[in-house]
């Protein structure tokens, strides 16, 4: 962590820092300020840049959006991400009424094509976003399962029946998920239990995003992957901004992004479900 890095973007004398856990690709600390205001600091040992401008702009297009609470992007280096510190606190009772109420305007927010102004990443992988898309079944394919596969099978992963089922998977893909919206919905794109908190008057706060703009049965399958999220969560969003018919058959498939994701950052223990992801899928549409 660079101080003057941190005094030349607050504007302000830094009087002490604590790191504090969380997070596996970047180091960080709550730095208070010589004003009493803190501030959440992201470093990074290497040349960061990338990413930390990534998650920045991410902040910034949530923000924007003014529905849902997210930390103030303060500013960035080379080597650090400054954000607003956000107290953490004990949720309102109807807290997970309120986050699916406000989750499903943050989906109201659209665009013209598929995808973002840039290409970011999600956890330490690439994702990417970059061309956009007007049609939602070719963005997701190519831009998201196509590459998490070839990533696959430069890291090894891609043998035996996880190289030889993509294929035959890929292509009734446009079967599968017949039915979606083709509407480009302002996303966070990896929203689990890890990446929301709740702040000092009980309200939901997102953190950690991996923005771009798809389809929101695709945000929404991310927060069933681990649980976390609960059965008010669905309801509320539900009434507020309805799914289209035969969403929940397609939950599966759009967890696959993340679940190819994990693999390529965590290894095999994720193959498994890939496959049985993948397999489940060919059967139904075959």
């Amino acid at each position: 962590m660079i101080k003057e890095d941190i005094e030349k973007l607050t504007g302000e004398e830094v009087i002490s820092s604590s790191a504090i856990s969380g997070g596996c690709i970047a180091s960080s600390n709550v730095i208070s300020a010589v004003s009493g205001k803190k501030y959440f600091v992201k470093s990074y040992s290497g040349p960061g840049r990338e990413i930390l401008r990534n998650e920045f702009n991410g902040l910034k297009e949530l923000k924007n959006a003014g529905v849902i609470r997210v930390p103030e992007p303060v500013g960035f280096t080379e080597s650090v991400l400054i954000i607003e510190y956000i107290e953490s606190g004990r949720k309102k009772s109807d807290f997970f009424n309120s986050f699916g109420a406000k989750f499903a305007r943050l989906h109201r927010v659209t665009s013209d094509e598929f995808g973002f102004f840039e290409n970011n990443f999600i956890g330490a992988t690439p994702q990417v976003n970059l061309p956009r898309k007007k049609d939602w079944t070719e963005f997701y394919i190519t831009n998201r399962l196509g590459y998490q596969i070839r990533l696959a099978e430069k890291n090894g992963y891609n043998h035996s029946e996880l190289g030889r089922l993509y294929p035959q998977f890929e292509k009734i893909i446009p079967k599968a998920i017949e039915g979606s919206e083709n509407i480009p919905s302002l996303l966070h794109g990896d929203l689990w239990g890890g990446n929301y908190l709740s702040d000092e008057n009980g309200e939901p706060v997102l953190i950690d995003p991996a923005v771009y703009y798809g389809n929101r049965e695709a945000d929404l399958a991310m927060t069933r992957l681990f649980g976390g999220f609960s059965h008010e969560f669905y309801e509320v969003y539900n009434e507020e901004y309805p799914l289209p018919e035969g969403w929940q058959e397609r939950v599966d498939i759009y967890k696959l992004y993340h679940v190819l994701n994990h693999l390529n950052l965590f290894g095999t223990s994720y193959l498994g479900s890939a496959i049985s992801i993948i397999k489940s899928y060919i059967k139904r549409f075959n």
